[in-house]
């Protein structure tokens, strides 16, 4: 396997403003999100696409999905969310990532275009924190 980002993100070894860490599964900021706010949500096990996603974590995954698009709302105020998982193509990172992007009506967020936006000193790890503290329990 080639250097993967998420699996450094995952050992330690990559900085990551964190928002979920679970025995199977880590989300954390995305570094360049469409709206701030925005999570990726990865297996700790290197897996590249969903169709390789274990049978066992199928349901983790996606209750894990379900607190994040919830913790959106909650956390940050968002009026609902957009959850998406790219497989190889448009895959920037090829490890397993669910995006939950904040969104609120006229957000501009149109189609399939997905303008990046950078943080703010301070702002990832604000918006990290206030994600965490909304993330309903299990």
């Amino acid at each position: 396997m080639t250097e993967c980002v998420f699996c450094a993100i995952v050992a330690g070894d990559a900085a990551a403003e964190m928002v979920l860490d679970e025995p199977d599964l880590v989300a954390f900021l995305d570094r360049r999100p469409v709206f701030k706010g925005h999570v990726l949500l990865v297996p700790r096990t290197h897996v590249a696409t969903l169709p390789d996603l274990p049978a066992g974590l199928r349901e983790p995954f996606l209750v894990a999905a379900q607190r994040l698009a919830t913790a959106v709302v909650d956390g940050l105020g968002a009026q609902g969310s957009f959850v998406a998982i790219n497989n190889t193509v448009s895959q920037s990172v090829p490890h397993l990532h669910l995006h939950v992007v904040p969104r609120t009506k006229g957000d501009g967020l149109r189609g399939f275009f997905w303008p990046r936006r950078k943080y703010g000193d301070g702002e990832a790890a604000e918006h990290a924190a206030r994600l965490r503290a909304a993330l309903p329990a299990v």
